[in-house]
């Protein structure tokens, strides 16, 4: 990781820079792999899938009996420890849907807005390096509780052509429909428009890598709904001396063993907290199996050193960290200064990787500075709400002076003539 010893923003905003693909080229394979899968549909999926996943598929639909019989495929602790995450996740989902409620804005006239679920989601599930189940949860399971009718699964084969046993239980667990052996920017242009295997869907939702990313925000071109741009992991940690360093360490590692695109920072008031952490990550990172991906995510990361308690703010909001751990005595008073962040984690026990497996929050979370405009994935996002209104005859009489003045004022005669032929016949 760089030490960077700095207040001025610019400086340090340069030195955070997330790592990226040339933006031209990115396009131009997204606009091609888009193109093949819109022209040739499963002929190109297949080809995609050997040429970037190794392996040569029939089908790319898994087997119902084998989602249904993953539960024998893991171990009890696992499947425990999916059970227990998963109702953690309902739980606290279920705490954000809004009963619908009418009100009476004048007399005679009643609006309210009643929710309904988007009837046909897909999302995507990350697989090359790490399986990641735990998406599952938090993108089907919020589904499933919102009514979605049709919940379609994308994610790709091992060197086997096989699903991870632990995203098929996920799956089974949360009323996934169907689950299709297929990753990448095609399968993301696959459910934008449909292929002779998979079905169109209205919304797509999941994490990715830049390709991922970058095909999502191609989807919207053609009329679908996304959730969010989301690319890869990222953490900022604000640490002050209460910090214990050996948590910060491990919380950074936790998220830059990830992939080697992943950015973890690091915001310290003091340089030797930088040089204890730098030896602390260094001890830690010898004993990872995905040492090589975390060291190579560490170039791209940094620790900034900032002895000024408001430019330290600053920093954190101008980032708008996709992940925030505050490992500072006093974080209760820092929150409501908290303006852009993903997902925020408060004091030394309170690990990353809660929030991304079992808490209960949504581990979907905006990145690349996207917090300071989105939200992550919640009940929200998995619904629309349609707005209605009653009119009495007696509120439209209150309220249709008030329309007609309004529309003659906009030259919309057609809009004011709704209002005063009612009013005519009312009159009589």
């Amino acid at each position: 990781m760089k030490t960077i010893v700095s207040t001025d923003i610019r400086e340090i905003m340069k030195a955070c820079q997330r790592p990226q693909i040339e933006s031209k080229d990115l396009s131009a394979l997204i606009e091609d792999v888009f193109q093949k899968v819109e022209m040739l549909g499963d002929s190109a999926l297949f080809e995609y899938t050997q040429r970037y996943d190794g392996v040569k598929l029939k089908t790319f639909a898994q087997n119902t009996s084998e989602i249904e019989g993953a539960h024998n495929a893991i171990g009890s602790d696992l499947k425990s420890s999916i059970d227990k995450a998963y109702g953690n996740i309902i739980k606290f989902h279920k705490s954000q849907i809004i009963a619908s409620s009418k009100i009476e804005t004048s007399p005679g006239v009643l609006c309210w807005q009643e929710n309904r679920p988007i009837e046909r989601i897909g999302i995507y599930i990350p697989g090359g390096t790490a399986p990641l189940f735990s998406t599952v949860l938090m993108l089907a399971g919020p589904a499933q509780l919102a009514g979605c009718k049709e919940i379609i699964l994308c994610t790709p084969p091992d060197n086997n052509g096989n699903i991870n046993p632990a995203i098929l239980y996920a799956a089974n667990l949360t009323g996934v429909t169907q689950v299709f052996k297929v990753g990448g920017a095609q399968a993301i242009a696959a459910l934008t428009f449909g292929t002779e295997s998979i079905p169109a869907v209205y919304k797509i939702f999941g994490p990715g890598n830049q390709y991922v990313t970058a095909a999502k925000v191609k989807a919207q071109q053609f009329g679908l709904a996304i959730d969010m741009p989301a690319g890869p992991s990222e953490l900022m940690v604000l640490a002050d001396e209460s910090a214990d360093l050996s948590f910060v360490a491990s919380d950074l590692l936790s998220q830059a063993e990830h992939g080697i695109d992943s950015q973890v920072i690091c915001v310290v008031s003091a340089l030797s907290q930088a040089e204890e952490l730098e030896k602390l990550l260094e001890d830690q990172l010898k004993n990872l199996p995905r040492k090589k991906i975390a060291r190579l995510a560490l170039d791209n990361s940094s620790i900034i050193v900032c002895d000024d308690s408001e430019r330290r703010l600053q920093i954190v909001n101008s980032y708008a960290p996709e992940h925030l751990i505050l490992a500072v005595d006093n974080y209760n008073e820092l929150i409501p200064k908290i303006f852009n962040a993903g997902s925020v984690f408060l004091g030394n026990y309170s690990p990353e990787s809660a929030g991304d497996y079992a808490s209960g929050t949504n581990h979907t979370l905006p990145t690349s500075g996207a917090a300071k405009a989105f939200s992550g994935v919640n009940m929200d996002a998995f619904i629309k709400k349609i707005t209605f209104q009653e009119i009495s005859a007696e509120g439209l009489k209150d309220l249709g002076s008030v329309i007609e003045v309004m529309a003659e004022a906009e030259d919309l005669l057609a809009h004011k003539n709704a209002v005063t032929i009612r009013l005519k016949q009312l009159s009589k």
